[in-house]
C-alpha cells in the first residue's frame, strides 16, 4: 500500500504542477504541456507496473478539480416523490475543496440552493475507497443522521466508484426511522474536464417496492463562482 500512494503522490504532485500558473501568473505552455506530458507519462508506466489501484486512479482524476467548483443538474430522480423535493428547483453545486491531503482524503461540498450542509468525503482506505456524508446544522453542530454511507466493495474503476451502505450506516437510519435508506448503494463517476456524477440507487423490493435512482451530473467543462463554506466548516 505504501508504495501504491508513494506513486500515486508523484503522479498527483504532476498532474496539478500542469495546472499550476508560472512564476509571474501568466500560464506557460509550455510548461505545462512538459507537466502534462510527464504526468501522464508517469501515470501509465506506474498502471502498467500494476502499481496504482482503481481507487488511487479516482482520486488522482478528482483532485485535478481541487479548488473549483461546478453547476450540476439532475439527470434521474425515479420514482417521482408525492412531497416536495429538496433538490428540483435548486442551484447545485459542488466544491472540490478539501485537498489538503488528496492521495488519502478529499472532501467535496454539495449546495442545495441556500442550504449549505453537506460535505461529501472520499477516503482512501486499506481496501479502497469509502464514503460518508457530513450533514451540518447551519449552527456548525452535527444533523443527527450525519456520516452516513459505505465502503468499495469491488475494485472499481478509474472513472466509476461504487459504495454499498455499511453497518453502521444501516443501524443509524434504523434508528432515525429512515429504514427505505437501508439498502442504499451510492456511486460516483467521473471524466476529468467533463462530467461528475453523484447517484443514489436502492434495488426493488422490501421498503422500496419500486426502488430508487437519483443521479446528479455536474459540468467539469465550465468552473462556476466558489460557494460559500459549508456549515461546520
Amino acid at each position: 500500500m505504501n508504495r501504491v500512494i508513494t506513486v500515486s503522490s508523484l503522479t498527483l504532485a504532476l498532474a496539478l504542477a500542469a495546472c499550476a500558473p508560472s512564476t509571474d501568473d501568466q500560464p506557460d505552455p509550455v510548461a505545462e504541456a512538459q507537466a502534462e506530458a510527464a504526468a501522464q507519462a508517469a501515470a501509465a508506466a506506474a498502471s502498467a507496473e500494476g502499481l496504482i489501484e482503481p481507487a488511487d486512479e479516482f482520486l488522482i482524476r478528482l483532485a485535478e478539480h481541487c479548488g473549483q467548483a461546478f453547476a450540476g443538474r439532475i439527470v434521474a430522480n425515479e420514482p417521482a416523490s408525492p412531497e416536495p423535493d429538496a433538490f428540483e428547483g435548486q442551484d447545485l453545486v459542488m466544491h472540490v475543496r478539501g485537498c489538503e491531503e488528496p492521495t488519502r482524503e478529499i472532501r467535496v461540498p454539495f449546495h442545495v440552493g441556500d442550504n449549505h450542509s453537506r460535505t461529501w468525503i472520499l477516503t482512501r482506505t486499506e481496501d479502497g475507497l469509502r464514503l460518508k456524508h457530513d450533514h451540518r446544522l447551519e449552527d456548525g453542530s452535527d444533523d443527527p443522521v450525519t456520516m452516513y454511507g459505505g465502503d468499495t466493495v469491488e475494485p472499481g474503476t478509474a472513472q466509476r466508484q461504487e459504495f454499498p451502505v455499511d453497518q453502521e450506516s444501516i443501524e443509524l437510519f434504523s434508528r432515525e426511522g429512515l429504514d427505505v435508506s437501508t439498502t442504499n448503494v451510492w456511486a460516483m463517476e467521473i471524466e476529468p474536464g467533463q462530467r461528475f456524477l453523484y447517484e443514489l440507487a436502492r434495488p426493488e423490493g422490501g421498503q422500496n417496492p419500486e426502488g430508487r435512482l437519483f443521479q446528479v451530473e455536474f459540468d467539469l467543462t465550465q468552473p462556476v463562482e466558489t460557494p460559500p463554506t459549508p456549515w461546520g466548516y
